[in-house]
């Protein structure tokens, strides 16, 4: 194993543990894992307590869980469409 793969394997382990390591003992409600939806509906409660969304969503998934796996599922399809590309380009400058 050449010495990039290992400092490659070794950044993705720092990635994946550094935010556990911050994170650890925290629950939702101190941000752990919250989404920016989340964080700017607290901003705009703490701006105007009175607001009211002028816009409602077509459709709203049934639980929470549904949401989470729509949004893996849009990461995913984004990181193989984003990863074919770099694929293609490296391919084809390296054979071309």
């Amino acid at each position: 194993m050449e010495t990039k793969h290992i400092l490659m394997l070794l950044g993705v382990v720092i990635l994946c543990v550094i935010p556990l390591i911050m994170y650890a003992g925290k629950g939702e409600e101190e941000g752990y894992f919250g989404g920016a939806d989340d964080a700017a509906e607290g901003v705009i409660e703490q701006v105007d307590p009175g607001y009211q969304s002028w816009f409602k969503p077509i459709w709203e998934p049934p639980s929470g869980e549904i949401e989470s796996l729509l949004f893996a599922l849009q990461a995913a399809i984004g990181a193989i469409i984003i990863g074919y590309f770099i694929g293609y380009y490296k391919a084809k400058s390296q054979y071309a």
